[in-house]
């Protein structure tokens, strides 16, 4: 236990408060400062376009005295910033706000950097002056002084916004060997990740030892997002929380589980009974391992067959937002760049981490087993395809090994639920690309964690009908018009067909009869834009179709065709009009197709 009582949880500190009363040393072992366009102009990028609370990342020190502390991991990022508030003369920063141990051109260079800053030509790059930061403090200078051109403005507006703009600072505990911890840390270019700083948070507030460690271990089982969560746990763990169909979660409280965690008084399944293996510590003593570290009891095919459609911060984000059960659609609920202010809910006691700790279990499994997934298998081990399919337990000749079926079939009965479901969801996939954008998961959850046994499909459609309703899209034309409405309408011509359409990502919107037709013949801007004369196809496909008239694409490139059931149906109302596209075929499609839409919405009132 004495690791963890030297253990200082990380802080928050906004960029103004940041170097306020304290100094910074930059040992000699970090290398200089490198950092140049692309990364400085990014970080002003970032500061500039948030509208709120924003998170920067992490910078690890080591404390040396009251108020001055030894750099470990952040440098560049810091020094970037110390040159930024230089630039901006806050009131924060002065000559020993930073420093580089043993590195005088550095520092004079940073102790007079607003000495340059007033020179009336190009900086200075003198030959006692370090040219890295020289040049650094050009790029932000050259910046500021482009934006104001464009608004008067912009330095003010910019400096305002700094009181928001966060960033974490982690101490690193006394005993901890620096140099082996740095080694880690340049070689591999890792950096504690902000879910991994909430981890640590989490685990801090809980009181039991047992608690933390059965906490870090079902966390540890849900970052592994490429499996099901059952094939994460130990064999013995997974024959007592998932029953023996390894389907089984009747839980409805952290209580409920923790008993089956546990064998003779202590935990089963962890590696030693050493609490400190999950905590701050094991990461800056250990370093940083790879999440899809295999199980012994899983085989190599076992990690390689599926791919989750989104990350383990991600699915953070979205179970807080199913829990919270708030109703509202907000993309700033699914934006990582509030990671921490989002999360800090669920660490302010004991039993808010206990109760986000058995929702991470409970939304796992109804994630793996109701959420699509990209599966490579067999014929589709290149491509891969989509996958809705829940996991269960299969006696063979070696043993209980994993299974998997359509998540709505019964027996060997295919069940068409799951073929409409799973093309919903990946019609909804492909058009909310964004993961902040990815509310329908979320959505989702909440409602199965009401009941599994609600109508997942009506729900999701609901969820569309309402999207598009909010497009209006019937006063939309052209590239004005959202997405969704094109994706749900392939996913309606596609539900009750037979055969196997995928979606596949498609951003491009398609004028079936061109906007510039190689032939004199020309439409007005209405009948061109109008939603009966367009569809959504790859990028590729838009370009291999250029300017070419109808009847010349469905010939030439009849599988591009096929990228949209909507385009399909064009092609045949084109063929049964002897090979003519012309603007009434168009507008009658058009009054078709809004019907079809008209009638979805109305349906799902």
């Amino acid at each position: 236990m004495e690791y963890l009582e030297e253990i200082v949880q990380p802080e928050e500190y906004s960029l103004v408060n940041l170097f306020r009363g304290t100094e910074y040393i930059v040992p000699i072992y970090q290398r200089n400062y490198a950092w140049e366009s692309d990364e400085i102009e990014q970080l002003l990028e970032d500061i500039n376009d948030s509208t709120g609370k924003y998170y920067l990342g992490s910078l690890i020190v080591n404390q040396q005295s009251a108020s001055v502390f030894e750099v470990i991991d952040g440098q560049q990022r810091l020094t970037t910033i110390f040159l930024l508030l230089s630039y901006l003369n806050d009131e924060s920063v002065n000559r020993n706000s930073l420093r580089f141990e043993a590195r005088e051109k550095s520092n004079k260079t940073l102790s007079e950097i607003n000495k340059i800053k007033n020179t009336t030509d190009e900086l200075e790059k003198e030959p006692w002056f370090s040219e890295e930061i020289i040049n650094g403090y050009s790029i932000i200078k050259k910046y500021f002084l482009r934006k104001t051109e464009e608004s008067k403005g912009f330095a003010d507006d910019f400096k305002n916004k700094l009181a928001h703009i966060a960033i974490i600072r982690t101490q690193v505990p006394k005993k901890i060997d620096l140099n082996h911890y740095f080694e880690i840390m340049n070689t591999r270019g890792e950096q504690l990740e902000l879910h991994e700083i909430v981890k640590g948070n989490i685990l801090s507030v809980i009181d039991s030892r047992e608690d933390k460690i059965i906490a870090a271990s079902i966390w540890d089982a849900c970052a592994l997002m490429d499996r099901y969560v059952q094939m994460s746990f130990p064999k013995q763990v997974r024959e007592n929380v998932f029953g023996d169909d390894w389907v089984s979660f009747p839980y409805q409280k952290y209580e409920d589980i923790r008993p089956l965690f546990m064998i003779e008084g202590k935990v089963m399944g962890n590696s030693g009974s050493d609490e400190n293996k999950y905590t701050l510590i094991s990461k800056l003593r250990e370093g940083f391992k790879s999440t899809k570290k295999e199980s012994k009891d899983n085989k190599p095919e076992e990690n390689e067959r599926f791919e989750s459609i989104i990350s383990f911060p991600n699915f953070l984000l979205q179970v807080n937002e199913a829990v919270s059960s708030a109703g509202i659609e907000d993309d700033a609920g699914l934006d990582d760049k509030k990671f921490i202010s989002l999360m800090k809910p669920h660490y302010a006691d004991n039993d808010s981490a206990l109760s986000f700790i058995f929702s991470l279990l409970k939304y796992r499994m109804l994630f793996d087993k109701y959420i699509i997934k990209r599966e490579y298998a067999k014929d589709y081990r290149i491509e891969g395809r989509w996958s809705l399919q829940r996991i269960e337990k299969y006696i063979g000749n070696k043993g209980p090994q994993p299974t998997y079926t359509g998540t709505y079939n019964t027996g060997d009965t295919d069940n068409n639920s799951t073929k409409r479901v799973r093309l919903l969801q990946s019609c909804l996939r492909i058009t909310y690309t964004s993961p902040k954008t990815m509310h329908w998961i979320s959505k989702a959850l909440a409602e199965l964690a009401k009941s599994e046994g609600i109508d997942l499909q009506f729900v999701l459609e609901k969820y569309c009908c309402d999207k598009i309703l909010d497009s209006e899209y019937k006063s939309r034309e052209g590239f004005g018009i959202d997405r969704i409405v094109f994706t749900y309408l392939d996913y309606v011509l596609s539900r009750d067909k037979a055969d196997n359409y995928q979606f596949q990502f498609r951003t491009s919107i398609e004028h079936f009869f061109p906007q510039h037709p190689i032939t004199k013949n020309v439409w007005d801007a209405k009948s061109l834009n109008c939603f009966g004369n367009l569809a959504l196809i790859t990028v590729s496909a838009n370009s291999k179709f250029s300017n070419m008239l109808p009847h010349q694409k469905a010939e030439d490139y009849p599988e591009y065709i096929e990228q949209s059931p909507k385009l399909m149906l064009m092609r045949d109302l084109m063929m049964k009009n002897n090979g003519i596209w012309e603007i009434k075929t168009a507008k009658d499609h058009n009054d078709e197709m809004m019907k079809i839409l008209d009638d979805e919405i109305k349906n799902h009132k």
